[in-house]
């Protein structure tokens, strides 16, 4: 299995920081829909192929405009939710990283799936402030639950912080904010 992980594509809430991140519910800027456009010449989908998206209108933004016109399985999960890094017991999760509830999901992407089998908890308040230890929990599950779907490649559609915290647990080196990825960047992990 190939794990690959993408950051989405640029919104709305990076554009005048640090205000900017009390937007509640960003969307893709116009340069961030065409870095995605970009991206999908870069990573073509076939349809064996699985696509897991983050809960949140950017990144499922994202994995629209990546999956369009492939059959592609696409399933979003709260496992791949923004998080923040480093972690500081003492933040609280921003606006413009609350995930959508899963009626606005289902009624503005109905061609993705959300995860089953997951508690309330997971599903509303995701992986955004969690300690380290029960990341880690998490990214183990993640990780089972990915080998189990039995595909070749699977894409995660997800947020600088977030993919650091597993590029961390799976390769075993310290990262920084200095190792995020660009807007519309990607990293093979496994």
């Amino acid at each position: 299995m190939e794990l690959i992980f993408i950051r989405h594509g640029q919104g709305e809430h990076t554009l005048s920081v640090p205000d900017s991140l009390q937007l509640e519910d960003p969307s893709l800027t116009r340069e961030g829909v065409n870095q995605v456009a970009s991206l999908r010449n870069q990573l073509p989908l076939s349809e064996n192929d699985l696509v897991v998206i983050s809960p949140l209108r950017r990144t499922l933004e994202t994995a629209t405009i990546m999956t369009e016109n492939s059959s592609c399985k696409k399933i979003v999960s709260p496992f791949v939710s923004p998080r923040m890094f480093p972690q500081n017991p003492e933040w609280k999760t921003l606006p413009c990283d609350r995930m959508l509830h899963k009626k606005s999901i289902q009624e503005d992407f109905p061609n993705f799936t959300i995860q089953d089998g997951l508690s309330d908890e997971l599903l509303t308040s995701g992986i955004n402030t969690i300690p380290e230890q029960e990341f880690r929990l998490v990214a183990e599950t993640f990780l089972e639950w990915c080998n189990s779907q039995r595909v070749e490649h699977i894409y995660v559609v997800s947020h600088d912080g977030t993919i650091n915290s597993y590029r961390q647990f799976i390769g075993g080196e310290k990262l920084s904010r200095e190792d995020f990825l660009a807007d519309a960047g990607w990293i093979r992990l496994a």
